[in-house]
């Protein structure tokens, strides 16, 4: 080969080899181009195919609630509002029902329409819409029932407007239920029609009403002077026995009973304002036999509770069973000891075998053990070979919540002294350890350690929990506690009648005071407080009860004597109540 023919074969490798990587760079390019193009096309397909699919509808479910008592709510009702998404509210009065949701509910505000019921019932039926468009299992709750007197036709109208669906769930319409908690049967035997008139917005025509027949006036506060005149005008006597209702179902229900000539006076005397249920006819006769709901034994009194906020619960139940208000101020803030050494000290003890009893004389004891067995990684597994003692019957239930059944409760006197007296003396043959483990509060009595080691034990005293007096309530209610406001307090141990005192003040000598047990009527009485019922056993249920006995006899005492039956801060003494 010449080094002609070499330089042009080189040269012709070279354009062979530049030609073929222009040709791999423009493949490439080709590609890219592609590639682009596609990823390009594909979301737009994919954006196309997702605008012509219809998002989900949520679905609406309407629930009436009754009227004002929270206990009307139905078992239906309470099983949809636990699997609701979201539940649109018409206010405050609804919040008691949120209870039943889970955790994370959205809570829409319903309450804020305004106008005339048409324009207050179309936002309210388009926030619905809006809320069903979001959400996938919407509550709408309303007072009543959805459809009676109520705006839930209209609202679910819109939703099959809207493509939503919808369930019903039927509620204690105020029809019934305020009339029933008057003590009124809308029908007995010779009174069986019934005819109810809603004056809210329209005139109606009242000619047409037969007088013998028994009505429910609903809306028709504002307009009782003209509904009373035509309702004579149209053939019903004078005489007609009337009754209004306002905050029905409710412990503050007040009832006013008249005839169709004296209601709008008797009304105004006895300074009655709000919307009533009024109930028309002569079945209201029947109201001084069948009332109920207003004498109970604690109806409308207001009652102070000071305790801890965690374990108030119980007591203002019961309470609201006997148709009282009860009212909740924490006095007492439970915290950790300050030095946990001790209680780890302890249950490391127990865990080895050091006790041969563990004595719990509180609900909160048996919680802060459990906490610090908790904290080990222990459980009742620990308690093993050990005998267990509780102070009373709500202890042993805490207790038996942990799955152990206590060896000792008290057979008399639930207290420390009572368990004393049922506690058995050491004995060196039975008893191979002498050692008694007592977790209780930092400023718990002296009681049950002294009466054990007279008995031949050894006792470790420890601190599980501190007793912390809370910070003092508004000026509002210090002052309510003071001027007598309040009508009865209600004292659960030593410490809340201290605590009280210190942050609050004595209460006023008119307030009834009930007490849980003998411990706490004396912390009562050296505090200069007369107690006027006492738990029969240390229980809040017990406690609730006794206040109950106790107010019977005061109503029935003022009945059998001709008197207006008063609660306690109607009727107050000038002095200071003295033991």
């Amino acid at each position: 080969m010449t080094p002609a023919q070499g330089t042009s074969t080189t040269a012709h490798k070279k354009a062979q080899s530049t030609a073929h990587r222009t040709s791999r760079k423009t493949t490439r390019a080709k590609a890219d181009v592609s590639a682009k193009t596609a990823a390009t096309a594909v979301p737009q397909k994919a954006a196309t195919s997702t605008a012509k699919q219809t998002k989900p509808l949520g679905h609406v479910t309407f629930v009436g609630v009754g009227p004002g008592d929270p206990a009307l709510l139905t078992l239906a009702g309470r099983d949809v509002l636990a699997n609701a998404d979201a539940v649109v509210v018409e206010g405050p009065e609804h919040d008691a029902f949120l209870t039943y949701c889970r955790p994370g509910v959205e809570v829409v505000d319903g309450s804020g329409a305004e106008g005339s019921r048409a324009l207050r019932v179309a936002a309210r039926a388009r926030l619905v819409v809006k809320t069903a468009k979001s959400a996938a299992n919407v509550v709408r709750l309303l007072t009543g029932d959805p459809f009676t007197f109520s705006s839930g036709a209209e609202e679910a109208a819109a939703c099959k407007k809207a493509g939503i669906g919808f369930n019903v769930v039927p509620g204690v319409s105020e029809v019934s239920a305020v009339p029933t908690y008057a003590g009124i049967p809308l029908t007995m035997k010779g009174d069986r029609e019934v005819t109810v008139v809603d004056l809210a917005e329209n005139k109606l025509d009242l000619t047409r009403l037969q007088p013998k027949q028994t009505l429910v006036l609903l809306n028709a506060s504002e307009v009782l002077k003209d509904t009373v005149a035509a309702l004579v005008e149209a053939g019903f006597d004078a005489s007609t026995p009337v009754a209004a209702t306002v905050c029905g179902t409710t412990t503050s229900q007040t009832s006013v009973v008249g005839t169709l000539e004296t209601i709008v006076t008797d009304l105004r005397a006895a300074k009655v304002t709000g919307e009533a249920v009024i109930v028309v006819g002569a079945v209201v006769e029947q109201r001084e036999a069948l009332s109920w709901f207003e004498t109970k034994p604690l109806f409308g009194w207001r009652i102070l509770v000071p305790r801890t906020k965690d374990q108030a619960g119980p007591l203002m139940d019961r309470l609201r069973r006997y148709g009282a208000m009860p009212e909740e101020v924490p006095t007492i803030s439970v915290e950790p000891p300050r030095n946990p050494q001790q209680m780890d000290k302890a249950i490391r003890g127990l865990v080895e075998g050091r006790y041969e009893w563990v004595a719990f004389t509180s609900v909160n004891a048996v919680k802060a053990v459990r906490e610090k067995f908790d904290e080990y990684g222990l459980d009742a597994r620990a308690f093993s070979g050990l005998k267990i003692a509780a102070v009373g019957d709500k202890t042993a239930e805490a207790i038996g919540a942990w799955g152990i059944r206590p060896d000792l409760v008290p057979s008399g006197e639930q207290s420390a002294a009572g368990l004393v007296e049922d506690w058995p003396p050491f004995d060196e043959v039975l008893d191979p350890i002498n050692r008694v483990f007592l977790p209780r509060a930092d400023i718990a009595t002296e009681t049950l350690v002294a009466g054990l080691t007279d008995l031949g034990w050894e006792v470790d005293d420890v601190t599980a929990y501190r007793t912390v007096r809370a910070a003092p309530p508004p000026a509002p209610t210090r002052e309510a506690i003071k001027s007598g406001k309040f009508d009865a307090v209600v004292f659960t141990s030593s410490s809340t009648v201290r605590n009280l005192v210190g942050i609050a003040g004595k209460p006023h000598a008119s307030t009834v005071i009930g007490v849980i047990g003998p411990a706490t009527l004396k912390t009562a009485e050296e505090h200069g407080l007369r107690v006027d019922a006492m738990a029969e056993t240390p229980s809040v249920e017990e406690l609730a009860d006794a206040l109950a006995r106790f107010g019977a006899d005061r109503r029935d005492t003022m009945v059998e004597a001709g008197e207006p039956v008063t609660r306690p801060s109607e009727r107050r003494s000038g002095s200071r109540r003295k033991s």
